[in-house]
């Protein structure tokens, strides 16, 4: 089987990002070949930079689906990763990656799912509405925010006195955790 090639997409600290390379960057199966990114991220760029991954820095002026879409074309592009990106997916791009766009959100989908739903927001909305449990949520884009089919869960109790901090630290220990471990499983099947 011929290597399969991703592409992640960010849009704020990359931590996410960093963890998939490291965890993918000796696979006989997969390889990440490029990071696009929606905000200057000089730590993921470096970290690209010495793996010999291609980093690509997108202007919100030039965000539309004829970009995209020649972006993954001349990357070769067969799945695409989303770890914190924040812009919405155009159709185009949808159509032709069908479940084959990933997502990672930080909450138990449906629940706290949408747009502006992202980060903090979330944390901040899950512990007001004085929920036992959250998570994250690895999904298949579609042309709706956070609507996607869900391909994976997994929970953390929230306890007494949480806060939104505990919550994202819990929240993103999930993420380190699973979300290389179903990609693979994914991508590789």
């Amino acid at each position: 089987m011929l290597k399969q090639r991703l592409s992640i997409f960010i849009s704020g600290k990359g931590s996410n990002a960093i963890n998939l390379i490291n965890s993918f960057k000796n696979s006989s199966d997969l390889e990440i070949v490029c990071v696009l990114s929606t905000k200057v991220n000089e730590l993921v760029e470096n970290v690209c930079l010495s793996e010999h991954i291609k980093f690509e820095l997108i202007a919100s002026e030039s965000f539309n689906s004829k970009y995209l879409v020649d972006f993954c074309d001349k990357n070769t592009i067969d799945w695409v990763i989303l770890a914190g990106f924040l812009k919405k997916i155009p159709i185009e791009l949808i159509q032709k990656y069908p479940n084959r766009i990933i997502n990672l959100h930080p909450s138990l989908l449906p629940k706290f799912g949408g747009k502006g739903m992202y980060g903090m927001n979330v944390h901040k909305a899950v512990i007001d509405a004085k929920e036992p449990k959250s998570g994250i949520t690895i999904h298949f884009v579609n042309e709706e925010f956070d609507k996607g089919e869900i391909i994976a869960q997994f929970e953390t109790k929230i306890v007494f006195g949480e806060t939104e901090k505990s919550l994202a630290k819990k929240i993103h220990d999930l993420e380190i955790t699973f979300f290389p471990k179903v990609l693979r499983e994914l991508v590789t099947q």
